[in-house]
């Protein structure tokens, strides 16, 4: 049984990967079997009756008759599943505690139906793809799952970094950090570390997790042939996330936004919304296969798009016309420690939100490859300044002056470049040709119908 200071604990820190609270016990004591199921079909948890959503102690009546009907529902889980069921009083309450074991004979089915958690969601598997993923996990569990045995708690585990844990879950500073370990169940049943708990608490993780970092290049160019920056992040997996964002400000075009702030900080304005990469690095760090060890996730900057890779395709769960509308994730445990300090928001909702905020930024859609390496491309605004310094050592400045002119409208006509440049028309027939010939330019359409186009291409 869970002792009084851990169900607080358990009250605190709110739903998640292994606590669901219902307010009352449902007229369809069925809604609570389904999260039972869940939770044995994961690493086990706890469903707090008489708790709300905003982690209130409301209190519940459980009478005999409600606790045989949730034991009847119970006992038409198979294989047979034990649960502890008790009442406790908090706060002078009562709330019931069903506390739930990470079965040892997966899948537990209800119904004819295979229940997972994913995040603080309990999700009800209805495809064969969907199955079929569930039953590969099951067989070599996991990753975040499997137990870290080099990891001991006290000596590899900075207290620094769970007091970060705790203020970004909101969690109280004087909660022992045993505690909140064993009430997010980040210990196997033999009482090691897990995997996962490891990549997100552990001092340098990467010297357990060889690969589990982020690689950081930067191109000077569309293709990798010059690289400018490669840098490698390493730490805890949300110490990653935050020097990944801090190398990104760097690359890309920030602006700042100083008017109506008055005394709060000034507003960053990034070329692609940082939520945009917000997304993408957490998706990646959330759900990368970790079983793969000879990749890592990648974030190349080009200086036309931005690239997020992470091994691992689309998990086979989710067939390719149900992408982005929900989730299914490789690591539930360190997605619902992430979702813990509110870095993943409704599950499934991301790769939508990802398009709707490059859509508003008339931007290009994120692009996305699900077939073995897991990729997002992010097209960068184009920078015709940019691109056009990089041309100035090898043209004069007339042939400048006419890609300009150009660039500024597309249908300039001969005259109008003989005005602007101040050549004749003989040297602009000319400046035309030579940059044709590197083809920088190309005339599309008829002399009088047509239009210039400029090819961005490099030097």
């Amino acid at each position: 049984m869970l002792s009084t200071t851990e169900i607080k604990s358990l009250i605190a820190s709110g739903e998640g990967y292994n606590v669901e609270f219902k307010k009352s016990t449902p007229s369809k004591v069925k809604e609570i079997t389904e999260e039972i199921c869940a939770f044995a079909n994961a690493a086990g948890g706890a469903v707090l009756i008489g708790v709300d959503d905003s982690n209130v102690v409301q209190g519940v009546t459980f009478n005999n008759a409600k606790h045989s009907a949730l034991q009847n529902s119970i006992n038409e889980i198979t294989p047979a599943l034990h649960c502890d069921i008790y009442i406790v009083n908090i706060e002078a309450k009562d709330i019931v505690i069903i506390e739930v074991p990470s079965g040892v004979n997966k899948p537990y089915v209800l119904s004819g139906a295979i229940y997972v958690r994913q995040g603080p969601n309990s999700q009800k598997l209805t495809t064969v793809e969907e199955m079929r993923d569930f039953f590969q996990q099951a067989d070599r569990i996991y990753y975040d799952e499997a137990p870290c045995k080099e990891i001991d708690l006290k000596k590899h585990i900075p207290k620094v970094n769970i007091d970060q844990f705790k203020l970004l879950a909101g969690l109280g500073s004087v909660v022992p950090n045993e505690q909140i370990f064993n009430s997010l169940k980040l210990f196997t049943k033999e009482g090691f570390v897990k995997n996962g708990a490891a990549l997100f608490f552990a001092e340098n993780p990467e010297q357990f997790f060889e690969k589990a970092v982020i690689r950081c290049i930067a191109f000077d160019g569309i293709d990798k042939r010059y690289i400018v920056d490669n840098k490698m992040m390493t730490g805890t997996l949300y110490q990653q996330f935050l020097q990944a964002m801090t190398w990104l400000k760097t690359k890309l075009n920030v602006r700042y936004d100083i008017e109506g702030t008055g005394s709060q900080p000034r507003k960053e304005l990034w070329e692609i919304p940082e939520t945009v990469f917000k997304e993408a690095i957490i998706n990646a760090l959330a759900h990368r296969d970790y079983y793969d060890k000879g990749a890592r996730i990648t974030i190349e900057v080009f200086i036309d798009r931005v690239e997020v890779s992470n091994p691992g395709g689309l998990i086979s769960g989710i067939p390719k016309n149900e992408f982005g509308k929900r989730s299914l994730s490789r690591n539930p445990l360190i997605f619902g420690l992430f979702e813990r300090i509110r870095m993943v928001e409704q599950v499934g909702s991301g790769i939508s939100r990802m398009r709707d905020l490059m859509i508003e930024e008339n931007l290009t859609p994120p692009e996305f490859n699900t077939e073995g390496i897991f990729t997002v491309t992010l097209r960068r605004p184009f920078d015709f300044d940019r691109w056009v310094d990089k041309w100035v050592d090898n043209l004069t400045d007339n042939r400048v002056n006419i890609i300009k002119a150009i660039h500024k409208n597309n249908k300039v006509t001969k005259r109008e470049l003989e005005e602007i440049v101040s050549l004749s028309p003989t040297a602009i027939d000319n400046n035309l040709d030579a940059l044709k010939d590197l083809g920088l330019i190309e005339r599309v359409g008829s002399a009088k119908g047509g239009h210039w186009k400029i090819n961005y291409i490099l030097p």
